[in-house]
C-alpha cells in the first residue's frame, strides 16, 4: 500500500468519525426530552428556578444548537467529554473506569470467538470427520440466529444454577468473565466461521492446490500449510468488522450479567438521558471501530503478496 493510499484510508476514517459524530448530536438533541430539566427539576431536590437556569447554564443547555455542536466538538478534539447530568461527573472519568471492564470482555469474547470459529471450519471442510462435517455446516446458521440476552439467560441456567461451574455470586474475577465471554463469543463466531467455510471451499478447488497434492504433499499439510493460509485473508476482513461490533455486543451482556462497563454506563445513560455520556459512547465505539478497520485494511498487504506486487506496480 502506497504512502497515498495509506492517507487517503486516513482521511476516510476521520471523515466517517466526523460523520458519525454530526449525526449522533443531531439525533440525541433532536430527543424530546431534556436531561438536565429531568435530572434537577425534582421536587426532591427542591431547587430554585434560578438555581436551575444557573445549572442549565454550566452545561450550556440553552445555548443555539450550532454553539452546543461546536462546543462539544472542541471538547472532543481535546479529550473534555463534557460532565454526566445524571452525577456531574467528568464523562472522560466515567470512561476510564468503565472501558477496561468492556475491553477486557470484548478482546476474550473475541479471541474464543477466532477459537469457535476455526474448529468448526476445520470440522465441516475436512474430508475425515464425513458426516460430522456436514452436520457442523449447520451450526452457523443456528449461533447467528440466537439472542444474546436469552443465550446470556440459558447459560447461566445451565452452567452456573444446574451444574454449579462457574458461581453467579461472589466470583472472582476471571470467574466473572467466563459466562459473559462465552455468551458473546457464540453469535459472533457465527458469520466468521461461514466466512472461513465459505473461503476454504474456493480455494479447495483452485488449481495450484491440484499441482501440490500431484506433488505427493499430504492432505493435512496441504490444509494447514496452503489451504487455511490462503483462505484467512477474507476472514480477516469480517474479523475486523466483527471486533468493531464487539463493544455493542457488550451493552446486552453486560447487562444481563451486571457487569460494570461500557454497556451497563450506556443502559444507565439512557434511562436517565444523560446526553453527553451517550454522545461519548457513541464516539469511543465508532472510534474503536474505524480504528481496527483500518489496521486490517493496513495489514492485508502485509499478508497478501499480490497486493504488495500491485501496489509497486
Amino acid at each position: 500500500m502506497t504512502r497515498n493510499q495509506i492517507l487517503r484510508r486516513i482521511g476516510q476514517a476521520v471523515l466517517v468519525l466526523f460523520i458519525t459524530y454530526t449525526l449522533a448530536f443531531i439525533l440525541l438533541t433532536a430527543l424530546p426530552s431534556d436531561g438536565v430539566m429531568a435530572r434537577y427539576a425534582s421536587p426532591d431536590l427542591a431547587l430554585s428556578n434560578e438555581e436551575i437556569a444557573r445549572i442549565r447554564e454550566a452545561y450550556g443547555a440553552d445555548d443555539p444548537l450550532l454553539i452546543q455542536y461546536l462546543g462539544a466538538l472542541g471538547g472532543f478534539l481535546t479529550g473534555n467529554y463534557g460532565y454526566s447530568v445524571q452525577t456531574g461527573t467528568p464523562v472522560s472519568t466515567l470512561i476510564v473506569e468503565a472501558l477496561p471492564g468492556t475491553i477486557a470482555l470484548s478482546v476474550s469474547a473475541f479471541i474464543l470467538a477466532v477459537i469457535l470459529a476455526l474448529g468448526i471450519a476445520v470440522l465441516a471442510t475436512t474430508r475425515t470427520f464425513g458426516f460430522i462435517g456436514d452436520a457442523v455446516r449447520s451450526l452457523p446458521a443456528l449461533m447467528v440466529s440466537l439472542p444474546t440476552f436469552w443465550l446470556g439467560i440459558v447459560i447461566i441456567q445451565i452452567v452456573s444454577f444446574q451444574l454449579g461451574w462457574v458461581p453467579i455470586i461472589g466470583a472472582s474475577t476471571v470467574q466473572a468473565l467466563i459466562l459473559p465471554t462465552l455468551t458473546l463469543a457464540v453469535p459472533i463466531s457465527a458469520p466468521l466461521a461461514q466466512v472461513l467455510i465459505r473461503s476454504i471451499d474456493e480455494v479447495q478447488r483452485q488449481p495450484f492446490i491440484q499441482a501440490v497434492r500431484a506433488r505427493g504433499a499430504g492432505e493435512a499439510w496441504i490444509f494447514w500449510h496452503n489451504v487455511l493460509r490462503n483462505a484467512m485473508l477474507p476472514a480477516l476482513t469480517m474479523a475486523g468488522l466483527l471486533f468493531g461490533e464487539l463493544v455493542g455486543g457488550a451493552v446486552v451482556t453486560e447487562a444481563v450479567f451486571g457487569r460494570a462497563g461500557i454497556g451497563q454506563m450506556t443502559v444507565q445513560a439512557v434511562a436517565n438521558r444523560d446526553t453527553p455520556v451517550l454522545l461519548a459512547v457513541v464516539v469511543i465505539a465508532a472510534t474503536l471501530y474505524v480504528l481496527i478497520n483500518l489496521l486490517v485494511d493496513l495489514l492485508y498487504p502485509v499478508l497478501d503478496p499480490r497486493l504488495r506486487r500491485k501496489a509497486r506496480a
